[in-house]
């Protein structure tokens, strides 16, 4: 009896531990043009729900469409990783700043980018905080335009890496502090320059870096 009383309060402990250290992520599904993630969205443009894999996702023309909201989902993160499933489409500008997160009152930020070379493209990513900032250009890594993909910056206080289709492409040291409450945009910077054109479906963030094997599933 000894050893059973024994082994549940170690599974107890166990379990103790495993909640401690769990953190949660916010998943917003970019599937209506109201409310995303408990957050009310306010609409610039026209854009347009349409079909995306295994579900719906939000559709961006390239010249005046995007989504405002009055949310920084990092606020107070001291590392995060976020993520996307979103499709880049033809026809669009060769800069284009799809995902913007800003904090109130200052230029700290968080920005996930395409650049279109011909028919392909490839991922831009940034982060700034006070005098520190860091540009991922991974030029050198290029994709096919009008396909599905799977996106990823990490930050864990110390470097930042991004990743597409769970690939690592490029990665630099960098140290911020944590980003205060803000707003986000998706379409478009939030200063209404550089528009997407493409479609978005899913975005997830996690207050802490994750490995790649725990990034959510590309349907």
């Amino acid at each position: 009896m000894k050893l059973v009383a024994l082994s549940c309060c170690a599974v107890l402990f166990l379990l103790a531990g495993t909640s401690q250290t769990a953190t949660q992520s916010t998943n917003w599904k970019i599937d209506n043009l109201d409310k995303i993630g408990d957050n009310p969205v306010t609409l610039i443009g026209h854009p347009r729900v349409i079909d995306g894999p295994g579900g719906k996702a939000v559709s961006f023309d390239g010249a005046g469409d995007a989504l405002l909201l009055n949310t920084n989902p990092l606020a107070g993160a001291r590392a995060f990783t976020v993520e996307a499933i979103f499709r880049p489409d033809a026809g669009g500008s060769k800069e284009q700043r799809w995902f913007h997160i800003q904090e109130d009152n200052s230029e700290n930020r968080v920005l996930l980018e395409t650049r279109l070379v011909g028919e392909e493209w490839f991922l831009d990513t940034y982060i700034k905080s006070a005098e520190n900032n860091r540009t991922l250009y991974a030029e050198n890594f290029k994709h096919p335009i009008g396909q599905w993909y799977h996106v990823a910056l990490v930050f864990n206080g110390q470097e930042m890496r991004h990743y597409v289709d769970g690939k690592e492409e490029i990665a630099g040291p960098l140290t911020i502090n944590p980003l205060g409450a803000g707003r986000t945009s998706i379409g478009v910077r939030l200063n209404r320059v550089y528009w997407f054109k493409g479609a978005v479906q899913n975005v997830r963030f996690t207050q802490r870096a994750l490995e790649p094997k725990e990034f959510m599933r590309k349907n």
